[in-house]
């Protein structure tokens, strides 16, 4: 009876795994994280005083949506060409 418990904690944790896995990728994660940044970067470009904080703040926002797009490339070439299984 053991085999069976011990394979359903195995079932349960890919489940959890696979459910990690697609949050760490989904745009939604994504797209909360370009939010949380704009939103920030504004609130302290206006605490000190720049002009405009609402448009300096699309920088960083745009900074870190471009890398998600980038970095699966370069994810991708890496694993093609650099990695190599032991």
């Amino acid at each position: 009876m053991a085999g069976n418990n011990d394979i359903s904690e195995i079932i349960e944790r890919n489940a959890r795994v696979e459910a990690d896995k697609a949050w760490e990728t989904s745009r939604t994660r994504k797209a909360c994280i370009v939010l949380v940044t704009y939103l920030l970067a504004t609130l302290l470009m206006w605490m000190s005083g720049v002009e405009k904080p609402w448009l300096g703040a699309l920088v960083p926002s745009l900074g870190y949506f471009l890398s998600t797009l980038s970095l699966s490339a370069l994810k991708n070439f890496w694993m093609r060409n650099i990695y190599r299984k032991p």
